[in-house]
């Protein structure tokens, strides 16, 4: 199996990867910011890394440029470590980086955004990408929703409810990280998170600690490897199907 991320690979090996077809580019954007006291800081873009590089290898025809982060995450600065950029900043380096990778030849560029507070900045910048790249077909997997509902549909096949696999540092996330890197994963501080209902504004307008003192919304000890393996695969199974079916449709 070769090479598919770009920054693991020379330029000159990205040139002859376009040049013999792989002329689709996922870009994962991510952040940096708290996922609890037993998760790292890089969970959403360690996901995002891994789930375009298995999304690539589906596709067959695809590099994975170097993730974006930080990402939007002001609703989690109350918590040390996290960083955050605005809207409009998140929306401008996705803009040049769309620029960057059309000009070296990329036809089809997908934009997959592993944070919730990214998937309406560039649900925004769309438009004026595709106005500027008009010979550049851009697919964006921005539907937070379905994200969230197909990571926490495998999780209950392995034992946790909706509650419990959460949407924040819970059991689905926690299962992905153990799957990807155990070593990063303190279940010995993992706890049980905010377990009940909340809107999204007033999530982005109080901030998460407001709704959870712990920064978890679910609970991470329902957590398991097998799990995590389980999420990435059917998450890429089903993003592959959609790059597939939107391609088909320009």
């Amino acid at each position: 199996m070769g090479k598919v991320r770009m920054e693991e690979m020379s330029w000159k090996e990205v040139e002859e990867a376009i040049r013999k077809g792989k002329n689709t580019v996922i870009v994962p954007v991510g952040s940096i910011e708290q996922h609890g006291p037993h998760l790292p800081e890089g969970t959403d873009t360690f996901i995002g890394e891994v789930l375009g590089e298995r999304i690539a290898r589906i596709l067959g025809n695809a590099l994975v440029a170097p993730a974006i982060r930080p990402g939007c995450s002001q609703h989690h600065m109350d918590f040390p470590g996290t960083i955050t950029i605005k809207p409009e900043t998140l929306m401008k380096i996705v803009k040049e980086i769309c620029i960057c990778l059309a000009k070296h030849g990329f036809k089809t560029i997908v934009l997959l955004p592993t944070h919730g507070g990214n998937f309406a900045p560039i649900t925004a910048v769309l438009p004026e990408i595709s106005s500027e790249l008009k010979d550049v077909r851009i697919v964006a997997l921005t539907d937070l929703k379905e994200f969230i509902d197909k990571m926490n549909e495998v999780m209950v096949k392995y034992g946790a409810s909706i509650k419990e696999a959460g949407s924040h540092a819970g059991a689905s996330e926690t299962s992905i990280m153990l799957a990807l890197n155990e070593k990063l994963v303190r279940m010995d501080l993992a706890e049980k998170g905010f377990m009940g209902k909340y809107t999204r504004t007033k999530l982005y307008s109080l901030g998460l600690k407001a709704i959870s003192p712990n920064g978890i919304i679910g609970d991470p000890g329902k957590a398991s490897k097998k799990a995590g393996k389980a999420i990435i695969e059917s998450l890429a199974q089903h993003f592959a199907s959609k790059i597939k079916e939107e391609i088909k449709a320009c």
